[in-house]
């Protein structure tokens, strides 16, 4: 049997995390040019990242590199053990570039093992949904190729959307130009951002208001039949009233969901900013 990876920018709660038997890879950022690891909030106060970009700490995030990647690698091929890894988008990162620089060296090194990695095509729970009931498969004895078809299939299913409070992160991490910003702001208007098919961010269209951007978030749970047997993810970048606020409207119109409720890490969370809301379900 091999063995599962999956990566914190697939956010999966560490307290259901740590029940899957699966390796975590961590992935970096830095506040104010200090280097950390995301550890799904086993350890991490998120509330005081948040309450640090607000004061202007400096955030970025970053990719690893292939050493970093054979370091979690090469200990478990050595062990005599295959590797499954269930990554958050491709599209989103440069860090599988050198992902597949390590993989192609450790195939020359150990020849008889095998490494199978599968896209989610998401990030935040909109790749933990998938990575977290593929690992449920992997642990009740699903192959490798059976995992892979069953990410190959839910992952066409999963919606993830998110509307974030201000627009000057997007600006920052240059995903709004400065003039949108200004207007944005002037009018108050509210983008909703999604994971596309090719699994990139899109702004799919504008809201005016906080609270008519948080409904339109609910409102695209209608526009489909949803599978009840996966739950709803809401995400929240420290805005603990308003995702209360989207999983009672949630409850009034879907009372047969369950509800997950989640924190923002940080490395999504230097893109998106505070008071970010992200809503993530499956439809059949």
């Amino acid at each position: 049997m091999s063995r599962y990876f999956c990566d914190s920018n697939s956010e999966i709660p560490f307290a259901r995390f740590k029940d899957l038997g699966a390796t975590l890879i961590r992935m970096p950022y830095t506040v104010n040019g200090e280097e950390h690891f995301y550890d799904l909030g086993e350890n991490t106060d998120t509330k005081a990242f948040f309450d640090g970009m607000r004061a202007g700490a400096v955030v970025k995030t970053q990719a690893l590199n292939s050493y970093d990647y054979m370091q979690y690698f090469e200990p478990v091929l050595a062990a005599g053990e295959d590797i499954l890894y269930v990554t958050f988008s491709h599209a989103m990162s440069g860090t599988f570039a050198a992902m597949q620089t390590a993989i192609d060296e450790l195939k020359e090194k150990y020849p008889t093992r095998t490494i199978t990695t599968v896209d989610t095509y998401g990030i935040s729970m909109g790749a933990g949904m998938v990575a977290y009931h593929a690992a449920i498969k992997h642990n009740a004895g699903a192959s490798d190729a059976e995992v892979v078809r069953y990410v190959e299939d839910l992952r066409k299913k999963v919606a993830c959307y998110f509307t974030v409070a201000d627009l000057e992160y997007l600006k920052r991490g240059g995903r709004l130009s400065s003039f949108k910003a200004a207007m944005g702001t002037l009018f108050n208007l509210k983008p909703i951002i999604m994971t596309n098919a090719d699994g990139a961010l899109v702004n799919t269209e504008k809201v005016k208001g906080r609270k008519k951007s948080l409904h339109r978030l609910v409102e695209f749970m209608d526009e489909g039949e949803i599978d009840e047997s996966y739950p709803a993810v809401i995400m929240n970048a420290d805005a603990d009233e308003d995702a209360q606020y989207v999983a009672d409207l949630i409850g009034e119109k879907h009372p047969g969901v369950e509800i997950w409720m989640q924190p923002v890490g940080p490395v999504v969370g230097c893109h998106c900013g505070p008071e970010t809301i992200g809503l993530i379900f499956v439809r059949k």
